[in-house]
């Protein structure tokens, strides 16, 4: 959808503590002849600790498992069994909140399962386990897309009785390697500033199809006006999530403050991934707890999304586990366009994990009752140390 930014509207004054002024009918994006992703991450203020980081030889085994994990496979797989372990494997490359891995997989001959893995859910930052969902759908959207290249066209259906399990049927097809399923290794939520500049027309017009889909539509603001509107909600939410103890001790557990802790789980959110130290997780607590606060967050907050060429807004017409699931298929789509584009994206969800504050949202996004899903701040930017995954064992029902 393309928009025109409106300057009619109310003032409010916003956390910021700043006057904005809303659009009578919502947000809106920049000139249409030039212009048509577990939120949190880790604290920046442990970067003068860098001293403190860990040895070469953990360095070298994270590298190691790193070229290993985030890779195409090498040939054809002539045994179906093995082509079924491929794909699940590609499917587990996929996003997921704060790096969670919360799918299991139930592979049978002419199809895979893919399921909730409950003991994996975040109940503080995701209590009605929107963002899980989410995450089966983009795991989804990799295994369908590491299938056509492979010669298999995948149909999926998504059984609410079942507990929200995917059935993904397969079935022989002529190959077709698309520039998204090449795209996969490449995909990463890149926690860095970005450097501003604009995209083309025809870029934003190629990340707006990939993010639209069955009851998912997407906005794409672009406009200074617009980003920091929602700049504003981000800085509220992200004030409301730091002040709940609950929110942080989640977030904390999920940390992975060294290279050895990393490659023991195979999981969660990498300290060298958000351009922190590597250090032990004795260390990394104390850190944390000295330095991690709402001012520090709020400030990185704002430079990142100020950095940003844009902000993507997924939004569903229907607020339920198939529509969020959708969402879910919808945003790993643009993630693999923007890096088959060589364009970064990283999640900015606050203003859509607290419950009181996402109507609020809503309408200034002007979008009525559907429910904003998910926002993403993209731009082009440095390539980051990448997150691991859990064998593919560890992930089989």
């Amino acid at each position: 959808m393309i928009l025109r930014p409106r300057r009619a509207g109310r003032a409010v004054r916003g956390p910021l503590n700043a006057d904005v002024r809303f659009p009578s009918r919502g947000l809106r994006n920049g000139n249409k002849e030039t212009v048509l992703a577990s939120s949190t991450s880790i604290p920046g203020g442990l970067l003068p600790f860098q001293a403190c980081s860990s040895g070469t030889a953990s360095r070298m085994s994270y590298e190691e498992d790193t070229r290993r994990t985030w890779r195409h496979t090498e040939g054809r797989r002539a045994d179906r069994s093995l082509l079924l372990l491929e794909l699940v494997r590609y499917a587990t490359l996929a996003a997921s909140s704060h790096n969670t891995q919360c799918w299991k997989f139930r592979i049978e001959e002419r199809a895979i399962s893919v399921l909730p893995d409950l003991s994996r859910r975040c109940p503080a930052v995701d209590p009605d386990d929107h963002h899980l969902f989410v995450s089966l759908g983009c795991a989804v959207e990799n295994l369908l897309q590491a299938a056509l290249a492979n010669g298999l066209k995948g149909q999926t259906f998504f059984d609410a009785s079942a507990g929200g399990a995917l059935r993904v049927a397969l079935e022989s097809t002529k190959a077709v390697v698309s520039p998204l399923f090449e795209a996969i290794p490449k995909r990463q939520c890149t926690r860095a500033e970005f450097d501003g500049k604009p995209l083309s027309v025809e870029e934003l017009r190629l990340l707006e199809k990939a993010a639209t889909g069955d009851g998912i539509r997407v906005l794409l603001l672009t406009d200074w006006e617009s980003r920091e509107k929602v700049l504003e909600y981000v800085v509220q939410a992200n004030t409301a999530q730091l002040n709940d103890p609950a929110f942080v001790g989640e977030l904390k557990a999920w940390i992975r403050f060294s290279d050895d802790e990393a490659i023991r789980t195979g999981d969660g959110l990498f300290a060298r991934s958000s351009g922190n130290p590597s250090v032990p997780r004795w260390l990394g607590h104390l850190l944390f707890n000295l330095l991690f606060t709402t001012k520090r967050e709020n400030e990185k907050y704002a430079t990142q999304i100020r950095s940003s060429t844009g902000l993507a807004i997924f939004i569903s017409e229907a607020n339920d586990k198939a529509h969020w699931v959708e969402a879910g298929r919808c945003y790993e789509r643009f993630a693999l366009q923007a890096a088959a584009l060589g364009i970064r994206n990283a999640l900015v969800n606050q203003p859509v994990e607290v419950s009181r504050l996402r109507p609020q949202f809503a309408n200034g996004l002007g979008i009525g009752s559907d429910r904003p899903d998910l926002v993403v701040r993209f731009g082009r930017g440095p390539e980051m140390p990448r997150s691991l995954r859990r064998p593919v064992q560890a992930v089989l029902a």
